[in-house]
């Protein structure tokens, strides 16, 4: 635990753009947090909002820059030149934090081997979409059962920019957000910079927040989109230097081989009516989808809810095909910043 005299400073930055529906909640959440007012602040960054975001900011004490400039993490990159903090924490402009939030950030701060630490995403929203995001098979936002530390990301044991922070030090020494990149995997090339260069990072199930998370199947679609062109973009800037790039291209192509094996399939099917070949179609089709189910049909057993267990694998596939075809579309699209 850390007394007021020995905790570090931190600033928050909440990057926005066009965020009026969603931001208040968030700055009503952030002037509440039970840390010392005096070595705390808060940045908003305007990426240049066209709706009346900037008027609902002005309401608190907060310091909000305008950013003209697109992208992400360009936003990030500016709230990180213009904070003093010894800690940089970051948020978003659709999410609500306790008010322990930046008290269990600091905490994890102690050891000076820890150069970014992340936490777990809730859902806000109590509907469909949302708890289908909290409770897929993939989650939708990342989510840690136990605390770890190491210099080592996992595969969907990795951190989610809107609850994320890191030592000002660390980034001041290998560098800041790749402006480049503009969603999808936008955090993690930062985070994987960290850990290649000797700093560890902590997951901690402690520090928590909620996010509003799409609650339309078009807008989650859409965004694993933009996630999948992300990882496209990742793969073709890093190829296989990353451990996250490497996996992207595993990714796609497992996609493609699968694509073509059940393309095959379906042709051998059709044109021999040899029943060999259907079942190995249906081996490669909707025997995954019935595995995939009996999982939901598992989890439903907590809260009886089985009609989950129908629809989540369908929502499962749309969004790993979606993903996939956002790859293929950045891998082909011009060598341009996206």
């Amino acid at each position: 635990m850390q007394d007021k005299e020995t905790a570090p400073t931190v600033s928050i930055v909440v990057p926005v753009l066009n965020g009026e529906s969603t931001i208040e909640s968030l700055l009503q959440s952030l002037a509440e947090l039970d840390y010392d007012k005096e070595k705390i602040e808060v940045i908003v960054v305007d990426g240049n909002s066209t709706d009346k975001t900037r008027d609902v900011v002005k309401k608190y004490p907060f310091r909000m820059i305008i950013e003209r400039r697109n992208g992400l993490n360009v936003a990030r990159n500016t709230g990180i030149r213009n904070s003093t903090g010894d800690i940089v924490a970051f948020t978003d402009s659709d999410c609500v934090v306790p008010q322990n939030w930046v008290k269990r950030i600091a905490e994890n701060f102690n050891d000076p081997k820890i150069g970014c630490v992340a936490g777990n995403v809730r859902g806000y929203h109590n509907n469909f979409f949302s708890e289908y995001a909290d409770n897929s098979i993939v989650r939708v936002m990342p989510s840690f059962e136990r605390r770890e530390q190491s210099n080592v990301m996992k595969l969907f044991h990795h951190p989610a920019g809107c609850n994320i922070a890191f030592r000002r030090e660390v980034v001041e020494k290998i560098g800041s957000f790749d402006e480049d990149i503009r969603y999808g995997f936008d955090d993690l090339e930062l985070v994987e910079r960290i850990c290649k260069s000797g700093y560890e990072f902590v997951s901690d199930p402690d520090v928590i927040i909620q996010h509003k998370h799409r609650t339309n199947l078009r807008e989650l679609l859409k965004q694993h989109f933009k996630y999948g062109k992300g990882s496209g973009f990742l793969l073709k800037k890093k190829g296989t230097q990353d451990r996250f790039s490497t996996w992207a291209l595993l990714n796609l192509l497992g996609f493609i081989a699968w694509i073509s094996l059940t393309g095959l399939l379906t042709f051998l099917t059709l044109a021999t009516g040899w029943i060999i070949f259907g079942l190995a179609l249906f081996g490669v089709t909707l025997l995954p989808m019935l595995i995939v189910m009996m999982f939901y049909l598992y989890k439903a057993r907590e809260d009886g809810r089985y009609g989950r267990a129908i629809v989540y694998p369908f929502i499962d596939l749309c969004r790993g095909f979606t993903f996939c075809v956002g790859q293929i579309y950045q891998l082909f699209k011009a060598n341009e910043k996206h």
